[in-house]
């Protein structure tokens, strides 16, 4: 199988700085090649976390975004890698200095999270992921719990839902793209954007701050006397699927 070639964002970090957040969205607009849904963000709630989402949309870094990690039940995974079509390249997207981790709210179905790195809760930068069931009794507890900062409205989560039970792929050449949901099965002449589910844009749609929307329970959070709030073979598979530090693997095609 012939696969695509990684190339890297020529963006300076300085014209992305430039950009800086203006909008104090509430409510922002997924478009994807699957079908379109809403997500209510959490501005009071999450500030930090929801201001570093915005601040990646209006930098255009969520333009045909890939969704390139799916887990069965589990979660549904993007924000980190775009795809141009014109020159069939996946680009891997400049980052933002990594943002505080709020864990306000339980990781229960429906709810966008921050993914970051195992064993270090501030490093959320660009990923996210779709809870896609109640996934607070191990997320809300892992690495000083995941920041939920929004929620999936109305009819949405059918979209994430469909994305969820794609078939996946292990794609050696692509590191990160260790169990990628595609929308149908490659071919020798390579993967395109006929496979890929893509988050076409997301734009805001609802700028007003004070919008409520239908808030998830308080994270699940047990107290504990150390730092990193998770030890054992269960942290590890679930930190493994979650972190950007990703492993190579053989392709299934």
């Amino acid at each position: 199988m012939k696969f695509l070639n990684i190339s890297f964002s020529s963006l300076l970090l300085s014209s992305l700085l430039a950009l800086s957040s203006s909008a104090n969205a509430t409510v922002v607009l997924f478009k994807t090649n699957m079908g379109d849904f809403e997500v209510n963000l959490f501005d009071q709630e999450t500030p930090e976390t929801v201001d570093n989402f915005l601040r990646y949309i209006e930098t255009g870094a969520y333009k045909n975004s890939i969704v390139h990690r799916s887990v069965k039940n589990f979660i549904v995974q993007g924000g980190g890698f775009s795809y141009n079509i014109d020159n069939n390249n996946i680009v891997d997207e400049m980052k933002f200095t990594a943002v505080m981790n709020e864990p306000k709210f339980s990781n229960v179905r429906g709810t966008i999270a921050m993914a970051k790195l195992g064993n270090n809760p501030d490093s959320a930068t660009n990923q996210w992921f779709f809870n896609v069931a109640d996934n607070g009794a191990n997320l809300d507890n892992q690495n000083e719990g995941f920041t939920a900062f929004g929620r999936v409205t109305g009819d949405g989560m059918e979209v994430v839902d469909a994305i969820n039970q794609l078939d996946l792929y292990n794609i050696t050449d692509l590191p990160a793209f260790t169990d990628t949901p595609l929308r149908t099965e490659p071919s020798g002449d390579g993967i395109n954007e006929q496979h890929f589910v893509l988050i076409e844009s997301i734009t805001v749609i609802d700028a007003n701050e004070d919008t409520q929307p239908n808030l998830p329970p308080k994270s699940t959070a047990e107290p504990t006397s150390e730092s990193g709030g998770s030890s054992g073979g269960t942290v590890f598979w679930l930190l493994s699927i979650l972190s950007l530090g990703l492993f190579r693997r053989s392709v299934k095609s």
